[in-house]
Formats: structure tokens, sequence, C-alpha cells
């Protein structure tokens, strides 16, 4: 089986996320993707995050109506900061120990690879996913390379449509009472006003 594994804060989960979901499970032909929202991400220890809970249950709201769509709760579970080498590990160890996974990034994260705990091994659990907005040059791969030189063989690139949307600037609009209808599924934008999110 052909997995794919996207990761993130989901704070909140939005539609490019989805959209991003959706090609990457289409352009290559994936039977499942996975969302898995981060427990305590090391890149963002000193940001703000919303609870694990509420970042699950938005999650679970913007997929369910999608039968390929699947949510792992692996790093909410674990204790102490979320490293992805680990989640990748777990999931070879269980039930997804003979399928290809493929792990989802943007171009922008690709360029950070290389300072990730134990990015060698990364590779070698995962084929990396590089999500390219419309008119991004060619990925620079110097900084990984130098950590494996074999890096490239692990890496593909899919194109993506140009969809502007940034947690950061959703939760500002949602503190300041501004519409994010279309923004985010509306099962997420009335999980959101219910439970005074971001407010």
């Amino acid at each position: 089986m052909r997995r794919g594994i996207l990761g993130g804060t989901f704070d909140p989960i939005h539609t490019g996320h989805l959209i991003l979901a959706q090609e990457v499970l289409w352009q290559l032909g994936l039977d499942q993707l996975w969302f898995v929202p981060t427990g305590l991400p090391w890149m963002k220890r000193d940001e703000p995050i919303t609870e694990g809970v509420h970042r699950k249950a938005m999650v679970e709201l913007a997929i369910k109506d999608n039968n390929a769509f699947f949510l792992s709760t692996s790093e909410l579970e674990r204790p102490g900061e979320t490293y992805t080498v680990d989640t990748l590990e777990e999931m070879r160890s269980g039930d997804m120990a003979d399928d290809e996974l493929l792990f989802v990034m943007g171009a922008d994260t690709l360029h950070t690879l290389h300072l990730w705990k134990k990015p060698k091994r990364i590779l070698e659990l995962a084929r990396i996913i590089v999500a390219l907005r419309p008119g991004y040059g060619p990925i620079n791969l110097d900084a990984l390379l130098a950590v494996d030189p074999t890096a490239s063989e692990r890496i593909m690139t899919v194109q993506m449509p140009l969809i502007e949307i940034s947690g950061k600037e959703l939760r500002r609009r949602a503190t300041r009472g501004e519409s994010i209808k279309y923004l985010v599924p509306d099962q997420v934008a009335n999980y959101i006003d219910e439970h005074s999110l971001y407010r």
C-alpha cells in the first residue's frame, strides 16, 4: 500500500492543507493520506500552540467526508518534543511496516530538513514528496546532500495550485472576529466559534 504522511500543527487545519493532501493523493496514485498533528514541535517550542484535543477535533471534522484521508494521533499521544523520525519509526514498526511511505512537505520545509533529528534516517524510512507552488524554481539540495549523498534519489516533487493560506493569518483573523469562511471547512469554522479558539 502507498500511504502519504502529512504532518503539521494544523492550528487550525485549513483549505490549503486539504487541497495539498488531495493533489498528492491524486497525482501520485496513493491509497491513503494520513494527517499527523504534531504534539510538541521542537521547531516551535517558543510559540503558543492550541491544545492537541482541539487540533485533533478540527482535523477529524475536516477529513471526515474523504474516505482516503486518515488521522494519526501518535504525536499527540507521545510525551515530550515531537520528532518526525520517531513518528516514522513507529509507523514502520506497526501496521505500515511493509508499505511505501511518502512524507509530504513544502519546498521551504525541505530546506530545513538537514537540521532535523536524524535526517538521513528519515530519508531511509520514507520518500520525501515536495509540493512546489507555481513558478517555484528548482529546489536546492546542497545542504541535504551533505548529510546524505543519495538524498536526491529519495525526493520527488509535485506541482500544486497557488493557495496562499496560513495558520498564522487565520488565527489573527479569528482573534479579531474577522471571517474565515471558505478558508477553513465550515465544520472547522463552527468548531473554532463554539470553543472560542484564538480569542
